[in-house]
Formats: structure tokens, sequence, C-alpha cells
């Protein structure tokens, strides 16, 4: 059997899904001919720097613009207009990745981004590859980009997302609510105690994850101000040096700076809260090791969508003023009982089998 993972790096979220998934087949089904491979590297220089830092321009210094976009792109009269235009743009540009697929044929083709999703679909609604198209999306909202023709099945994050498909005219019955992937590290049962020791926290300190992923951006700086006296804090500042520096000099107490981790699932398993942007695959992650979160830095569209989603199931908080962040924290720390009741909630959501439940579909 083969199979081919594809993702486009607009976003650290589509890799790590694609990542979990081809691990644990890897791992688990040692008989499968597993690839995994990034759309945007098959696209030429000049596309391809578009395309991602294109995305990252935008969601990070006019977000405004890409709100605009994203509802635009949501809107049925001007997406029959823009979605023809993108995709012949896309496939104006896909050449080489079309020609893999077409080379490959696979058995199945699992796509955590759009943008492949669309290429592999429609070379199998023309019947130029005999592949199973499954489209794993990846945030709590279903973008109609999602939705292409020769797709084989979508695997959505929740009932919600599913309802949201089958609104667009998607069949049912080619829609699996299995998850949002995450990789197997998120599911161990990790000792909060020895990892806290390992960082240097008192066992019994109320502490609080900072993380807005891997770019390090949002009011950061503003929130340890507020909540350094009150809290433990875990403050990741990602790829962004010059937070990392400020906060290092600040030298506070009761928090601990560190740049860019890759144990996050050990920064989660120390911490009783996390203060975070509401990306798809955070909040999987997050969902996986039970640990309550309050969203901030929300991007427009899809993000505002995750939150709201997870809000409507009683877990999580929006918060925009740093006054109420604060009081949320100490409200928390107060009473822990109300961290209990939204941990109860996110065991009645959170689908930790969902690589396993995915892989099982393939092979």
């Amino acid at each position: 059997m083969k199979v081919i993972i594809t993702y486009a790096s607009a976003g650290a979220g589509h890799l790590k899904a694609a990542e979990a998934i081809y691990d644990f087949i890897k791992k688990y089904r040692a008989e499968v001919d597993v690839k995994i491979i990034d759309i945007l590297e098959e696209t030429n220089v000049f596309f391809r720097f578009g395309y991602s830092r294109g995305y990252s321009f935008l969601v990070n210094y006019v977000f405004l613009f890409w709100w605009l976009i994203f509802r635009l792109t949501y809107l049925k009269p001007c997406r029959k207009v823009l979605r023809p235009i993108a995709a012949l743009i896309n496939y104006l540009n896909t050449k080489k990745f079309r020609n893999f697929l077409i080379r490959e044929n696979p058995d199945f083709i699992i796509s955590t981004h759009f943008f492949p999703s669309e290429i592999s679909a429609s070379l199998k609604a023309d019947k130029k590859i005999k592949s199973q198209v499954i489209s794993v999306i990846t945030d709590f909202g279903a973008h109609p980009f999602w939705i292409s023709g020769g797709t084989s099945l979508y695997v959505v994050a929740s009932d919600v997302t599913k309802k949201q498909l089958v609104g667009e005219g998607v069949p049912e019955n080619i829609i699996r609510d299995l998850g949002i992937p995450v990789h197997s590290k998120f599911l161990e049962d990790l000792d909060k105690i020895a990892i806290r020791e390992k960082i240097g926290i008192k066992a019994s300190a109320f502490t609080v994850l900072i993380v807005t992923g891997s770019f390090g951006i949002g009011p950061i700086e503003k929130i340890v101000n507020v909540l350094y006296e009150d809290a433990r804090l875990l403050v990741a500042c990602g790829r962004n040096k010059k937070l990392y520096k400020r906060l290092k000099l600040k030298n506070y107490p009761n928090c601990f700076v560190f740049g860019f981790v890759d144990n996050m699932q050990e920064m989660m398993g120390a911490s009783d809260v996390i203060i975070t942007k509401p990306g798809g695959l955070t909040i999987a992650e997050l969902l996986a090791m039970e640990l309550p979160p309050i969203f901030i830095s929300a991007i427009p569209g899809q993000e505002t969508e995750n939150a709201r989603v997870l809000e409507r199931h009683g877990v999580g908080f929006s918060v925009r003023k740093l006054e109420v962040l604060k009081n949320i924290i100490l409200d928390l720390k107060k009473n822990p009982e109300k961290l209990s009741r939204v941990k109860d909630k996110i065991k009645e959501i959170k689908k930790p089998l969902s690589v396993k439940e995915i892989c099982d579909v393939v092979c």
C-alpha cells in the first residue's frame, strides 16, 4: 500500500498534523510505503515565497486585510469569482506536484491543507489518479476552500465542523468527526511534579504557560508585566529573539523565559492554565493535555471561529483586556473547582485517538 501525506508550509499547524500522521504510520504500519511532502516545495520559488511569506505577513501585520479576504471568500457571490481565479493560479504553479501524484498514483493521499487537497481532488475528479483523497481539516471551522469535488473523505474536528460542511452541500456519509491529529507525545501520561522540579518550580505553584506560536507575537510582554506577581509563568517566546532578550533582562521572579522549544508537551504538562492563540493544532494539543485555555490575539477568521466553537462547549475564555485576563487568572487560582469543571468539559470533547482512527481508515 502506498500513502502520500501532503501539506502546505503556511502556518506550522498543517505541518504538525501531517507529521503526526506520518510518524504514526512509520511506527505502527511498517508495511505501508509512506511519503510526506510540502506542496510548496514542488512549486517555483516566487510562488512559494509569496504563498508562505504572504500568509505570515498578512496574519502578523495586516490582519484586518486578512479578515476581509477571509470573509469575502466565505460569501457565495464572491466565492464564485474568487475560487476559480485562485484555482487557476494554483493549477498553473503546481505542475511538478501534479506530475508527482500522477506518477506515484498512491492508494491514499492525506492532505492537511486545503491547497494540496484541491489539487489532489481535481486530479481524482479528472480520473488522472485513482487515489482516495482524504482532507484533514485542521481548524474547528471549515472554510469553503476546503471543499473540492473528487474528495473521498473529510476528517473534521467537531460536530460543528461537520454541520458546516453539510450546510455547504457535502454529503454527510463522506464526513468523519475524528478530530485534529496530534503527535503521540501529547498523549503520554506525564508526571507534573517531576516536570516542575526539572524546570525549578515548586510542586504546589499555580503555573501559567504563555505561548503564541513560533513567531512569539501578541502582547506577551504586557501579559507578563501584569501576571508575574500572581502566578508562576512559563513564557515561550518562539523565534522572537528581541522579546526573549527583553524578558530575560527584566529577570522577574517566578517567570521562566524560553526561546523556541521542542518540548511543548512538557511545558503544557507542567501548567495549570495556558494563555495562547486559538490555532487549531494548539487547541487539539491542549485538549489532549486537558489544559484549560485562555485565548488572546486570535487571527480574524479561522482562529476566532476556533475560539467560538470551544466557548460553545464551555471550554476556554477569549479576552482582549489585560485587566479581564488577570481577573480570570486570579479567579481560577483561588477556585480550583472551576478549573476542574473546565477539565471535565475538555474530557467530553477531546479526541485523543484522532491519528490512530485516521490511519485505521487508510491502513
